[in-house]
């Protein structure tokens, strides 16, 4: 089933040089035929990339035309030059639509501490407008355009029926390690035809995000650069959205976000699991996400399941740090189905069949029950091979 492409929306992908492998697309752009709404969620680690600072201030607001995007410079930790470069960036991408600079929104990610190959970046923003279109190869081409370790291409779509108007989604993300984001290196777009609000925009992205991106982790590291952005077009015509309308379109926001974010981990580096971990009768959502983090987090979590090891000892133990507090004689765990711990106590298991079950398995379901309230979260890991420590140790682009 094809991709489809919000009405308004055009976009390409090119390589400009910045990588030194002709066939890694670097430099994608991102055009909206009318001015479009924009929202922003962004990285929380103090330490943040220039285009995070620029695109914080913008946003959310409406006006936008374009969104400019690089990979394999971060241009982050770049001082006042690097804002300078974005604003030169957003600038560049705005004038291929006849727009102002302000018009504009950037998107880097790449190695921390470089500043950008302004001149190459601004030739291939001029090379994508050439080839700007809106079929499902142009939004490939962009998604790959924002690639660094990541070995496939992460696009999702959801089109609804809000009234006689049919409304879509689509959206683009980036990541495979330095994941673990609070709002490394991280990028999402999502793009869509729905008339919104500004401020309808900005709530329903971030309380999508809260439970999308913000629930997932590789390696437990916050990027500088980690940045969701949401446009809205209204192309698809009728007054903005509100009520009914807006929760149907924020549960197809939702879908599209989670579908991108499980994607991240589930091509992790060098991982060979992808870790479901449900935790479920907490007292609030907020207790749920720590515990699950924290058991996301643990080297020796993750470990185990690379090892396909049974070790529930690792996940109770962890939840147990994670500053929440509840009855351990009040909880249960299971691995891929098989109850391992009741009411605070081992039971028997096969731990042969187990073992197997995660080691023939790409996809591990870790469920923590605990006797505290009704809330509950899911959160997405990956395990830890010696392939992860081998890629980043010589990661340097």
């Amino acid at each position: 089933m094809s991709m489809q492409v919000p009405q308004g929306f055009r976009m390409a992908g090119v390589h400009s040089g910045v990588k030194r492998n002709l066939s890694r697309l670097d430099c994608s752009l991102v055009v909206s035929d009318v001015p479009a709404v924009a929202a922003g969620v962004y990285t929380k680690n103090l330490v943040y990339a220039a285009p995070v600072e620029l695109d914080r201030a913008r946003t959310p607001s409406s006006g936008f035309r374009a969104v400019a995007i690089n990979s394999g410079c971060a241009n982050a930790c770049t001082g006042e030059r690097g804002l300078r470069d974005a604003e030169q960036m957003a600038a560049a991408a705005a004038a291929t639509c006849g727009a102002s600079g302000e018009q504009a929104l950037v998107l880097s990610t790449g190695i921390i501490g470089e500043f950008i190959a302004l001149d190459k970046i601004t030739a291939g923003l001029q090379q994508c407008a050439a080839q700007l279109g809106s079929d499902e190869t142009s939004l490939i081409n962009a998604a790959r355009g924002m690639m660094t370790t990541d070995t496939v291409h992460k696009v999702a779509a959801r089109s609804i029926a809000i009234g006689p108007r049919t409304i879509q989604v689509t959206g683009m993300c980036k990541g495979a390690a330095m994941i673990a984001p609070n709002m490394g290196t991280m990028l999402g777009l999502i793009l869509t035809d729905a008339p919104l609000s500004p401020a309808s925009a900005q709530a329903a992205l971030s309380a999508v995000v809260e439970d999308t991106f913000n629930c997932i982790s590789v390696d437990g590291h916050m990027s500088t650069n980690d940045t969701v952005l949401l446009l809205a077009n209204g192309a698809a015509g009728g007054a903005e959205l509100s009520g009914k309308e807006l929760a149907q379109f924020q549960s197809a926001l939702f879908d599209v976000a989670e579908e991108l974010s499980r994607a991240i981990p589930a091509d992790g580096e060098g991982a060979t699991h992808l870790i479901t971990i449900q935790v479920v009768g907490c007292k609030s959502r907020s207790d749920a996400r720590q515990i699950a983090k924290t058991i996301a987090d643990s080297a020796l979590v993750k470990t185990a399941v690379a090892g396909a090891d049974p070790n529930w000892g690792r996940i109770v133990s962890a939840a147990g740090y994670a500053g929440i507090p509840f009855d351990p004689k009040r909880v249960d765990l299971t691995v891929n189905g098989f109850s391992l711990y009741q009411q605070g106590a081992p039971v028997p298991f096969d731990a042969d069949k187990v073992s197997s079950s995660i080691r023939d398995n790409r996809d591990t379901s870790i469920i923590l029950t605990l006797g505290e309230g009704t809330e509950h979260i899911t959160f997405f890991t990956t395990d830890l091979t010696a392939e992860y420590v081998r890629l980043n140790a010589d990661y340097h682009t």
